[in-house]
């Protein structure tokens, strides 16, 4: 065994444990999770007059009534939803936020709730289709048969309600894709997705997934239903959080459509991330959506519903409706109170009515600053319409007083959100309960021009004696820090922060990559007071996409490091946010943070390119076999005997992994599109990617090359202990393999998907190669001398040399005598039986989930149940033939017919140029790579085999 191989092998492993255990060390690190357990009491209706009348998917899947058991009957008695499950999901996931919708409409069993007690607001019927767990991430068909299910399932729904209404849809993971592909539909009044990868397939197999997600593309850029989408972050590790943000809409859209996406981390009132599945259950979610819902189905028009979605599940990027009180406030004496200039306001414990002004600060002609801005924070009362969802009682109100006017106007804000205000010696957010419905602070910021003797009034009614308000003007001009990804590879860059109520560092040129992670560690001023008396601790807000933005509480205290992550870009997904990132610091300046380092993070950062790239690698793998076949199918050629495969991998890792490596680094610099190579865009920060994927890649081959002889020993010993019979050539019949043949690709055809078909392809070449190598063994026990056994590895010091040189003459140097052209011996047929083995079985993960969605649906759905599935046999068939004329006691024929120098143009050039297919498209489009691979052998198949059977070639006769 080769002590190169053996390293690579050794380090790929080690490489793979590392991306692994990094990854799932983000999950804690990085984005933690801190959700409430939902509680309910369900119950389960089945809707058996949903049948074959209705569709004949019904003999496949079913629809269920949630009802909450301790609070309404099975009665239909509000406004229809439909939930639809992801990937291997089930309809029971529909009953947490079920529960909470009927646990917020009903006060008491069958008593509707006062704040509802409005005739406009209908409670919700809960219906969510059953797929039976079916694999729909891995198949196109799956996800069209559920698309197709779920649209009867509608129209069955509303038969059951008065003509003209409305359904609301909600989806989880990939039934999110499933609900998008229900557009156009006038009857669904909107649709709220979880977790769902709407822009980048999370598994890209099947062309046809492609093929839905265009459609699905094209459908939200004209049809008007509102859409949002909740996307859990870095927490979500089955999906990457980019591919849930949903596709920019095309020029030519309307701009009225509402397409939204909101990060958990930045929905208000919730503030952290949120696991896949965790995603339907978590509390402080599952709440708000089931209360826009309550909104939503009280409403008549797509937009006063995209106003409800924005209430209920807000983010703080937008502004909300109606922002600016309607009233002006009039000043009389002894009715407010002045605070002295360049001072801050601070009210504790607020009671009654009272209204402060605050003198704006004297424009600065020098520095050019002709305004300022103005940032209020209310800690858990109400910024009308803002405020946490159970506030204290006290409102405040913000007006701009001009000079000598005793009559102000609104001021109108630029920001006005809720924001959390974690408590100092607290995780934030806390472990398994996260954050209550009261707690928040209101963020109020405003641009206030400079003009002498003008004022900010602050207007605090009905106060109870809780909660404070503070605020005060800060710069308006952010401390701005150009520097790049290559001044925080190594070191790191230190930004000196000046002391404020608001202070933002802008770093315009900073990299914004799902690939990047960054640290930053703040300082603090000696003199400064961080402790539990600090008003409002630094709270740094950190913002690289108009749809995400975390939070990170700043305390000497906090043990949590300071993780900045984005998924402003990632590789394959098209995105105009590759670099910039906005940080703000808000604070009651008791708690100075006066420098703030920033490096990256590399183990952060390396568990966040294992889910990015597992399948590039994969696709690599194919790659580099396919030109360890060109290499070999080039010196068989040259009538050298066929190499051992371990002696054509140490080759390749010799003389074709050092250049190979070289021109991977080279090829990442150029500006392909996104969808090709590693769908980095040329961005040299990234190339190194390269260099240390490809040799990744080859020592996963190395590592299933090894895990293939070690699988196959057992039944290569049982065949050759077992009965020893003479395997002489069998005479085949041309007319008689044809038959056979097409009787396999009918059934393929009619009823067998042809991944299924591969897979039995590979099964009967495994026990091919062990049989194989069970009569090699049985003949060189057989050897009169051990000089004269057949080696296995014929040709390992021949690839050692100069491949410039012809082959036969290294062969002759060494005095080894040519094949025969008529037969190989069983050492170099044994050889050419596993180098194919290992081929095929680097081709098996792309066409192995296909056959796990095949088995599934027939274990749920019945043996009678149709599999809309893969019947195109020519994707199989040049495996199918070369493996049956492989299989026989001539196989020997076929290995020099395959291989035999014989044309112009060598079949061997197929798979170089399939090599260039796994490279450069499979990692985004993988299930070309298959195609390629088919059309590779397919060439050489027909062109070197085909002969045999409509040549008149004879099968019992040496060539």
């Amino acid at each position: 065994m080769a002590r190169l191989l053996a390293l690579l092998a050794a380090a790929a492993l080690a490489a793979v444990a590392t991306l692994y255990y990094a990854g799932v060390v983000t999950y804690y690190t990085l984005s933690p999770q801190g959700c409430r357990m939902s509680w309910m009491w369900p119950s389960y209706v089945l809707q058996s007059h949903f049948d074959r009348s209705w569709t004949p998917l019904a003999r496949r899947y079913s629809l269920w009534l949630y009802r909450e058991g301790n609070l309404e009957n099975n009665e239909l008695h509000g406004a229809p939803v439909l939930f639809i499950p992801g990937n291997a999901g089930s309809s029971h996931q529909v009953r947490s936020i079920a529960s909470s919708a009927a646990n917020q409409y009903f006060s008491a069993p069958y008593q509707v709730a006062p704040e509802f007690a409005n005739g406009a607001y209908k409670g919700l019927d809960f219906f969510a289709v059953e797929y039976n767990e079916d694999l729909s991430a891995f198949h196109g068909p799956t996800i069209d048969s559920q698309t197709a299910y779920a649209q009867r399932a509608i129209d069955y729904i509303l038969s059951q309600y008065a003509p003209g209404t409305s359904i609301i849809v909600m989806a989880h993971s990939m039934g999110g894709v499933v609900a998008t592909a229900l557009l156009p539909n006038p009857n669904i009044s909107a649709i709220i997705t979880m977790s769902t990868p709407h822009t980048l397939p999370p598994v890209r197999f099947d062309r046809r997934i492609d093929h839905i997600y265009a459609d699905n593309f094209h459908d939200l850029g004209s049809d008007p239903t509102p859409l949002l989408s909740l996307c859990g972050g870095a927490t979500d590790l089955m999906i990457p959080s980019e591919s849930c943000i949903l596709p920019a809409l095309p020029e030519n859209s309307k701009t009225s459509i509402y397409r939204r996406t909101v990060f958990t981390s930045a929905l208000e009132g919730c503030w952290t991330g949120v696991g896949h599945l965790a995603m339907v259950w978590c509390h402080q979610v599952r709440w708000r959506v089931a209360r826009a819902a309550l909104e939503i189905a009280a409403l008549p028009s797509p937009e006063t519903r995209a106003v409800a979605l924005d209430r209920w599940l807000r983010d703080g990027h937008t502004l909300p409706p109606d922002h600016l009180p309607s009233d002006s406030l009039e000043l009389r004496p002894g009715e407010y109170y002045t605070v002295p200039l360049h001072q801050h306001l601070l009210v504790r414990n607020p009671r009654n009515t009272r209204s402060y002004l605050l003198p704006v600060p004297l424009p600065d002609l020098e520095e050019g600053l002709t305004s300022a801005k103005f940032v209020l924070y209310a800690s858990q009362g109400s910024v009308p319409p803002i405020s946490p969802h159970r506030p204290l009682p006290f409102r405040v109100t913000v007006y701009l007083c001009p000079d000598s006017d005793t009559t102000c106007s609104p001021l109108a804000p630029e920001t006005l959100k809720l924001i959390p205000s974690p408590l100092i010696g607290a995780p934030f957010p806390v472990p398994d309960e996260g954050s209550d419905e009261s707690e928040g602070a209101v963020l109020f910021e405003a641009e206030v021009p400079l003009i002498a003797r003008s004022h900010v009034a602050v207007k605090i009614d009905s106060g109870d004696g809780r909660g404070w308000v503070f605020g005060g003007f800060a710069d308006s001009e952010p401390v701005v820090a150009e520097f790049g990804l290559a001044q925080v590879l190594l070191s790191s860059i230190r930004i000196r922060m000046p002391n404020g109520v608001r202070t933002e560092v802008q770093l315009p040129t900073l990299p914004a990559s799902a690939l990047l992670v960054y640290r930053l560690t703040p300082r603090y001023d000696p003199d400064s007071l961080c402790s539990v008396d600090t008003l409002l601790l630094p709270l740094l807000t950190h913002t690289s996409h108009p749809s995400e933005t975390h939070y990170h509480p700043l305390a000497p205290t906090f043990p949590r490091r300071v993780l900045l992550h984005t998924h402003a870009s990632a590789p394959y997904i098209a995105s105009e946010y590759r670099e910039g990132h906005k940080l703000v610091i808000h604070s009651s300046g008791e708690c100075w943070v006066n420098e703030i380092q920033i490096s990256v993070d590399w183990w952060a950062s390396i568990g966040r390119w294992g889910t990015r790239y597992g399948t590039a690698a994969a696709c690599w793998a194919v790659g580099i076999m396919s030109i360890v076949l060109w290499d070999v199918w080039k010196l068989v050629e040259n009538e050298a005997p066929f190499p051992a495969v371990g002696a054509a991998l140490e080759f390749f890792a010799r003389r074709r992994l050092p250049w190979l490596t070289l021109v991977s680094y080279l090829v990442s610099l150029l500006p392909l599109r996104v969808g090709l190579w590693l769908g980095n865009n040329g961005n040299a920060a990234f190339a190194p990617l390269a260099i240390i994927l490809l040799p990744i890649a080859f020592g996963l081959v190395v590592i299933v090359w090894w895990v293939l002889r070690v699988s196959m020993w057992p039944l290569q010993w049982a065949i050759a202990r077992g009965t020893r019979r003479r395997e002489d050539a069998v005479s085949r019949r041309p007319m008689a393999t044809l038959i056979s043949m097409g009787v396999v690709f009918l059934v393929i055809f009619v009823l067998v998907p042809w991944q299924v078909a591969f897979v039995g392809c590979w099964s009967i070449h495994f026990y091919t190669c062990a049989a194989s190598l069970a009569r090699l063994s049985l003949a060189q026990e057989q050897q009169p001398s051990p000089t004269e056994a057949i080696p296995l590895v014929s040709l390992s010091s021949t690839l050692a040399e100069d491949e410039d040189s012809p082959a036969s003459e290294r062969v002759m140097d060494e005095h080894r005598p040519l094949p025969s052209t008529a037969c190989i011996s069983l050492a170099q047929q044994a050889n050419a039986h596993l180098l194919v083995l290992l081929f095929m079985t680097w081709l098996l993960p792309l066409v192995a989930p296909v056959l796990a969605v095949w088995v599934r649906t027939l274990a749920t759905a019945g043996f009678t149940t149709p599999f809309d599935g893969d019947h195109n046999f020519l994707y199989v068939a040049p495996f199918l033939v070369l493996v049956e004329t492989w299989s026989g006691g001539d196989a020997d024929r076929y290995v020099h017919a395959l291989f035999e120098k014989k044309g112009r143009v060598s079949p061997r050039w197929g798979f170089l140029a399939l090599a260039g297919v796994a490279f450069f498209l499979g990692p985004r489009t993988t299930y070309f790579v298959f195609e390629a691979a088919s059309a590779a052998l397919g060439w050489a198949v027909v062109s070197r085999l085909g002969p045999f059977y409509w040549g008149g070639r004879p099968f019992w006769r040496q060539s």
